[in-house]
């Protein structure tokens, strides 16, 4: 009997990778427009201008796969039950040196906390980064609207990203396996996704 539990698919995997990439080409393409003291990164393009067309066409890219996994996983993440709200109030756990124990889904609150973040994110940033792209269609005042909004979100997204990245490694071992071979030991969905485990046991 195998040790292991599939989590998820191919297409699952693949777009979140393709999510990944695209996410950091835009990190260290965008930082640059972001602040004058980062203008020395567009020196990993070539220079401003191929940074700046990287940074356009990895958002067309990041955007499209970003939504389409957005929408797979959906049915799970808009879904809070009273474990969830549990996990709310008590941080998952994370604040506290006891064990907190509770039962949750495929995926846990925080988790799709954070994924309806990035499909809200996805979405701003895509439409304001639309307006961006060539300013002079636009009035004046919803271009430099834009421009705030789409920093706001870029920020907010890094940080989000710094936590998912922490938790999906170290913070919670074994955690990444499920991204990157598609399945997780059964010691670990039961310990971190004992209702989705469950399900998988029954099914």
């Amino acid at each position: 009997m195998t040790q292991y539990v599939e989590r998820f698919n191919a297409l699952d995997r693949v777009l979140h990778w393709i999510v990944a990439i695209t996410f950091f080409l835009l990190l260290l393409s965008g930082i640059g427009l972001f602040a004058h003291t980062f203008f020395g990164y567009f020196r990993l393009f070539g220079g401003p201008h191929q940074g700046i067309m990287v940074h356009k066409w990895a958002g067309i890219v990041f955007f499209i796969s970003s939504v389409l996994l957005f929408l797979r996983h959906l049915g799970e993440t808009w879904r809070f039950d009273a474990d969830d709200r549990r996990w709310i109030v008590k941080a998952g756990g994370y604040l506290s040196r006891k064990k907190q124990g509770i039962p949750q889904g495929k995926f846990n609150a925080g988790q799709k906390l954070f994924g309806l973040f990035a499909g809200l994110a996805t979405i701003v940033m895509g439409l304001t980064g639309y307006i961006i792209w060539d300013p002079t269609a636009f009035t004046r005042e919803l271009t430099q609207f834009s421009l705030m909004l789409h920093g706001a979100f870029f920020t907010l997204f890094m940080i989000a990203m710094v936590v998912h990245v922490y938790l999906a490694t170290m913070g919670n071992p074994g955690t990444l396996e499920g991204m990157l071979w598609g399945h997780v030991t059964k010691a670990w969905a039961k310990k971190h996704a004992s209702k989705w485990y469950a399900k998988m046991v029954k099914s």
